[in-house]
């Protein structure tokens, strides 16, 4: 193997005991040669060296990234890790292959709770966040039958509707000629809960006030 049997993942955790990286406190192309060294993870008695291997794992996908140069073996951590660095052929690739293969179960079963874990608080941290509500914002026209029409009354009624998820507002009359004026009244719903056409349907059913209902504007808010 590419590692003293007994020596090196021996070596590799007496070194890492007090360390987290080979070099410095962060993950470098130091890990990265010394990980490929390994040509399997480092047995569970081995902790530290077990611990190091599976994070420096999790960096496969940046290792070109990791900063630092990669040296030959002998030149870091522990004095006997042998130096394979320089001698990586296409077989090498093929441990590769099989190190994050399948034969890894305990690992990936690890990997699979973590991510697991990692999902459930990502999930309730979602379900925490108050949902965006919808609304909108209308102005509705309320068109009486003539002047004899009691515009208090026809506003009494249709301030009278309720539902969940309707807010009246401001409201003013507005003269449409002949003496005639029209009710302009503002409400804000929530669009999962109420719409126009309920609006029109409660509204025009006071039909001894009111003859026909307008909307004269629709803004999302």
């Amino acid at each position: 193997g590419a590692l003293k049997p007994a020596a090196g993942p021996r070596v590799l955790n007496d070194f890492l005991a007090d360390k987290s990286y080979i070099e410095g406190y962060v993950p470098s192309q130091a890990d990265i040669a010394v990980f490929e060294a390994l040509a399997a993870p480092p047995p569970a008695e081995f902790y530290h060296a077990l611990r190091w291997y599976n994070h420096i794992k999790s960096y496969e996908k940046q290792k070109a990234s990791l900063p630092g140069v990669k040296k030959a073996l002998g030149k870091y951590g522990p004095a006997d890790v042998e130096d394979t660095t320089g001698a990586a052929t296409d077989s090498k690739d093929d441990d590769d292959i099989d190190l994050f293969g399948s034969d890894d179960e305990e690992e990936s079963e690890e990997a699979k709770k973590l991510r697991e874990e990692r999902l459930a608080q990502y999930e309730s941290k979602k379900s925490k966040k108050p949902a965006v509500v919808a609304k909108s914002s209308i102005l509705l026209d309320v068109k009486p039958w003539d002047d004899e029409t009691d515009m208090a009354k026809l506003e009494e009624c249709v301030r009278s509707i309720q539902a969940d998820g309707l807010v009246w507002g401001s409201s003013k009359l507005v003269p449409v000629g002949y003496g005639i004026k029209k009710l302009q009244i503002q409400c804000v719903v929530e669009d999962d809960k109420v719409g126009t056409d309920m609006l029109e349907e409660r509204i025009t059913a006071f039909e001894d006030y009111v003859q026909s209902m307008d909307v004269a504007a629709f803004n999302k808010i």
